[in-house]
């Protein structure tokens, strides 16, 4: 597990809410990928769009994703979530978002897995995984 946990605040919107009120399970994973996103910016210092183009990647596509759902969220609801990494591989790593509500409980968890993947030298418009770079495993303390 790597030491870089980042929280971010998130307010639910009406556009995440179901006809009962609550958050359509989906977005969650919506707001999890935007977590992602954020956590590799705390670590990196640059937004998604700059360290994809600095380390010469298409980007970190989901491969494996799940949720745990305890307490729902609803409309006006103020979260944080706290994501963070729990695995690095060669080319794939764990992501885990636990998503607080204001008193502090937890109402969500969600783990994904994901790979680092650059263009295929042998196919133009083809996908491959490539190594992490030690750089970017280091920018998260593991």
């Amino acid at each position: 597990m790597t030491s870089l946990v980042n929280r971010r605040p998130v307010t639910i919107e009406w556009g995440d809410c179901d006809p009962a009120g609550i958050v359509f399970y989906p977005r969650y994973f919506a707001i999890f990928d935007a977590c992602t996103a954020a956590l590799f910016q705390a670590a990196l210092g640059m937004p998604k769009i700059q360290w994809t183009e600095k380390f010469g990647i298409v980007g970190i596509p989901m491969v494996d994703t799940r949720g745990k759902f305890s307490v729902p969220s609803a409309y006006g609801d103020e979260v944080v979530v706290e994501s963070r990494i729990t695995a690095f591989r060669r080319s794939s790593f764990d992501v885990e978002h636990r998503l607080l509500k204001a008193d502090g409980a937890l109402g969500v968890e969600g783990f994904e897995t994901r790979v680092w993947v650059a263009r295929d030298p042998n196919n133009p418009k083809g996908i491959k995984a490539a190594p992490i770079p030690a750089e970017v495993v280091a920018a998260f303390g593991a």
